[in-house]
């Protein structure tokens, strides 16, 4: 894969009844992260408790290493009790102009 746009789509099941919870977990625990050009929330009109992600970064490089930073490492300590599941997670090449 060449060193161009990296994405991820996907959606999670919040534990019934922490659907925002959990959304604002992951939306603090996001911000400032170098090399994120996207991060866009979206609920599932069909269940309560899903909602997708659709992200967008400048490179898979940019990814892992928000991975290791520890606000990172920390919304993921704090999120795991309120995930219920990840029903769809896809590597995506995004095209177009995010910068």
């Amino acid at each position: 894969m060449s060193e161009g746009y990296f994405g991820l789509l996907g959606n999670m099941r919040a534990v019934p009844g922490k659907r925002d919870e959990l959304i604002a977990a992951l939306q603090e625990s996001s911000r400032d992260v170098p090399g994120k050009l996207v991060y866009l929330i979206q609920l599932d009109q069909n269940d309560p408790d899903v909602f997708w992600i659709n992200e967008v970064w400048k490179t898979k490089a940019h990814y892992d290493a928000c991975l290791t930073m520890p606000q990172v490492q920390g919304g993921m300590e704090k999120t795991r009790a309120l995930i219920a599941g990840v029903e769809v997670r896809v590597e995506t090449v995004p095209l177009g102009s995010f910068d």
